[in-house]
């Protein structure tokens, strides 16, 4: 059975202009009894062995590497369980790689997002181009099995050939996998409050869906499959961590604003890293809230996130009503935003393009749909 453990470190050493994540630049006297805070919650919760670990953040390479694998290494773990540590190409180094490696890291992403440095700037983000070349230079010679580029499109100011060119030098490192993302402007981060103000412009959806077409194309042709909206793999490279979120999987949280799951119960923690220390070294459960999903909402949840997977929907079966879910999925089938593959329903590419009109069509065609069995 499997089950994750996703472990939120909140450190970065700037902030880009995009993010609205529950990071600090400001907090590194915090880094010490955070770390410790993060080891005492895992033995708390007594928690099963896990088959995925994730760092996320917020930049988890900015920690020494001891002070990280001291966190991986009190989480039970399977033999042959996925371990990731999101990295910051500027902060690592052959030796902290290796370091990685030999606490069981068998899996990194790094940061990218663009090759192009003027692209880099209008993000905010610092790191030289040339540093991402070196990551996953080192990462190989230490033996991590797995490799991830994080890409950005759509950046105002960012060309097509910009974009071809950031995605032919991904490709050139030969990931496993590759995640591309479209900008989106978040409110309250800088980008959003430039955008709000007028001093900039924001991202254009025929510009990103383009780029989308063309990353499709390159990353396709380049051995990588689709297999989530706006992921990417080699055959056998996927994220398990993230095919665990869009199957509906069990994933316990650790570290402050990280989330937690455990069929029909979710939960999230504290935000902030001072609360999530005081709450630990008290004693008391780190939890912000919860809520308890009803049947309704399971099914709901379920099918929305198996629909950005390349596994899709159950298409209905005889008895389902054919005035709700079989007739949309018929009506979206002749649309040309859902292919039949099998017994499931998935979407096409332009069905990826439309992908939150596909699911708002569904999820009210659910709303009038009898509950059947196995519709995931």
């Amino acid at each position: 059975m499997s089950f994750g453990v996703y472990v939120h470190i909140p450190f970065c050493a700037t902030r880009c202009d995009y993010c609205d994540f529950a990071t600090w630049t400001d907090r590194a006297h915090l880094v010490d009894d955070y770390v410790d805070a993060c080891v005492r919650d895992v033995a708390a919760r007594g928690l099963v062995p896990a088959t995925s670990v994730f760092f996320g953040g917020g930049t988890p390479s900015l920690l020494e590497a001891a002070a990280l694998t001291s966190i991986l290494d009190a989480i039970p773990r399977t033999a042959d369980a996925e371990v990731t540590v999101e990295c910051n190409p500027d902060s690592v180094d052959a030796e902290k790689l290796r370091a990685y490696r030999d606490a069981g890291v068998n899996r990194v992403s790094f940061g990218v997002q663009s090759m192009r440095t003027h692209v880099l700037a209008a993000l905010g983000r610092t790191h030289d181009p040339d540093n991402v070349a070196r990551a996953v230079s080192w990462a190989r010679a230490a033996g991590i099995e797995r490799v991830n580029l994080d890409l950005i499109y759509g950046t105002p100011g960012e060309s097509v050939a910009d974009w071809e060119t950031t995605l032919d030098a991904a490709l050139a490192l030969a990931p496993e996998h590759v995640s591309a993302y479209a900008l989106t402007v978040e409110p309250g981060t800088p980008l959003g409050r430039a955008v709000a103000a007028g001093l900039r412009t924001g991202p254009d959806d025929d510009d990103q869906a383009m780029k989308y077409e063309v990353a499709d194309d390159r990353l396709g042709a380049a051995g990588l499959r689709w297999y989530e909206i706006s992921n990417w793999a080699r055959p056998g490279g996927e994220c398990r961590h993230n095919l665990l979120y869009w199957q509906g999987g069990d994933y316990a949280a650790i570290g402050c604003a990280a989330h937690g799951h455990t069929a029909p119960r979710r939960w999230w923690n504290v935000r902030t890293p001072e609360r999530y220390v005081a709450a630990v070294r008290a004693g008391a459960a780190p939890e912000a809230g919860s809520e308890t999903l009803d049947a309704e909402e399971r099914r709901a949840e379920a099918m929305v996130l198996a629909l950005r997977t390349g596994a899709g929907i159950k298409l209905p079966g005889a008895t389902a009503d054919p005035r709700g879910m079989a007739a949309c999925i018929d009506e979206l089938i002749d649309l040309g935003l859902l292919e039949p593959v099998a017994d499931r329903a998935v979407l096409t590419r332009r069905g990826r393009l439309l992908g939150n009109e596909v699911a708002a069509r569904l999820l009210a065609a659910l709303e009038r749909a009898p509950v059947p069995t196995g519709t995931r």
